[in-house]
């Protein structure tokens, strides 16, 4: 752990340098501000001179900088992680049930995008942008997300050409792709418009946020009720109904071919085996020989209503942005709540629960467990950026505005140098944890440039 501790102090020290800076930038923006109000103050005298006016240091902030920030540092982990994470365990998956810090970054992902929906579609049809015009614009999105995440992110050199016979379909690119479009078309279908026109009784007035969605939460309703018939009512053949494990030797070998029960089943009859993931995380540990895919179909109904969570997160930004007490007071309320879900759900033990947390099969247990650091997250940046403007959200805020680009770049030039190198078994988690350290600051400086040039690239 010394290298971590190193790296640890380190980063600790930029920070404060980081913020003794902008410390002294701010006092002098306020020596420049009193200079011109005393200069205005004498330019009452007969032939004053004209005074300066020193530069608009605020103007009206129409973007939601904590989301950017809470996409950024999703994205700055995610990065960390890909690049090896230093070799330490707890920055790899979980082989099967549990959870890791590698374990939060995706759905921190599928909840932002929940919320950006919420926001970004509320500000377009203000603009006067038709439904008609919204589905065009997330068909193709999602459409593009599939093209690079099948042709150039499922696949790399060392596979060779990229065939047909044995590509893999799904993905993460596709995962957000696909719970972007139905989260999007749902709510282009029934979401509201103007949420401050619609009135509600006083006795109803504090759950606003809810009952003016509820078509939206009938549809999602429906999809927890088909994710749990399936998972725990479909029949698999030569696996128990409702079976969770990792098949291989697990549960003492007695279903070594059942990896991830209805969910491995359906992604290997709809899609085959070969395009699947053949390199699942508890292969290793519980020696098993059936491909299994994180991303597969049957989790992807879970993606979605994580997404939800987002999205009224975003519902209740808009409708209480002029009070931000009552929103980070609602976010309380539902990172309560789902917690108590979560351990309901787990029993507070990791593997004998009613429905464990597990990202590799996006157990409903491990979408309220995570919806709940969300909310808790987002609140707190949301109150230390947006409202007390403590905190402008730097480094994370440069890839968080350049998301797209950032993690496609980073999959793609990951293996090259200099973001990685060939090793000779490292004697300890010194050069390991530089590099992927390195990796990732490389990205985040490219972000910054990107950010200065004021490039931002968008599907």
């Amino acid at each position: 752990m010394d290298a971590l501790w190193v790296a640890f102090a380190v980063l600790v020290a930029v920070t404060l340098l980081y913020l003794l800076g902008s410390y002294i930038s701010t006092l002098q923006c306020m020596q420049k501000c009193c200079h011109w109000l005393l200069c205005k103050s004498a330019s009452h005298e007969p032939n004053a001179p004209e005074c300066p006016r020193p530069a608009a240091e605020t103007t009206k902030r129409r973007r939601l900088l904590s989301l950017d920030t809470f996409r950024g540092l999703s994205l700055t982990l995610m990065i960390f992680v890909n690049y090896g994470g230093g070799g330490y365990w707890f920055f790899e998956h979980a082989a099967w049930n549990g959870l890791t810090v590698a374990d939060l970054v995706m759905p921190w992902f599928v909840f932002i995008i929940g919320t950006s929906v919420a926001l970004a579609f509320h500000a377009m049809t203000k603009r006067g942008v038709s439904r008609m015009q919204l589905v065009r614009k997330m068909t193709w999105r999602t459409v593009v997300l599939f093209v690079i995440g099948i042709c150039f992110l499922n696949y790399g050199s060392a596979d060779g050409p990229l065939s047909w016979r044995w590509a893999r379909i799904p993905g993460v690119l596709q995962r957000l792709g696909f719970t972007y479009f139905v989260l999007a078309l749902m709510h282009v279908c029934f979401g509201i418009k103007d949420p401050d026109s619609y009135q509600v009784g006083n006795c109803r007035a504090s759950l606003r946020d809810v009952l003016l969605y509820w078509p939206e939460w009938i549809v999602v309703a429906a999809l927890e009720t088909l994710w749990l018939c399936l998972t725990f009512l479909l029949p698999v053949p030569g696996c128990p109904r409702g079976y969770l494990g990792p098949g291989g030797i697990g549960d003492y070998g007695q279903y070594t071919n059942c990896t991830g029960g209805a969910a491995g089943y359906i992604d290997k009859w709809l899609l085959g085996e070969n395009h699947i993931y053949r390199h699942p995380t508890c292969k290793e540990l519980y020696k098993t020989t059936q491909p299994f895919d994180p991303e597969g179909i049957l989790g992807t109904i879970n993606s979605i209503v994580m997404a939800f969570f987002g999205l009224q997160a975003g519902k209740i930004i808009l409708m209480y942005r002029q009070r931000p007490r009552s929103i980070l007071k609602r976010f309380l309320i539902w990172a309560i709540l789902l917690g108590i879900l979560s351990t309901i759900l787990s029993s507070f033990n990791q593997n004998i629960g009613y429905i464990p947390i597990n990202k590799n099969l996006w157990s409903l247990s491990y979408v309220t467990t995570l919806s709940t650091f969300s909310f808790v997250l987002l609140g707190i940046l949301f109150y230390v950026v947006d409202v007390k403007s403590w905190w402008g959200g730097q480094p994370f805020i440069f890839p968080g505005m350049n998301s797209i680009f950032v993690y496609v770049g980073h999959s793609l030039l990951g293996s090259y140098f200099p973001f990685s190198w060939e090793m000779k078994s490292p004697a300890s988690h010194a050069e390991p944890l530089f590099q992927s350290i390195l990796g990732t600051a490389i990205w985040v400086f490219v972000a910054y440039l990107l950010y200065r040039k004021k490039f931002f690239l968008k599907i």
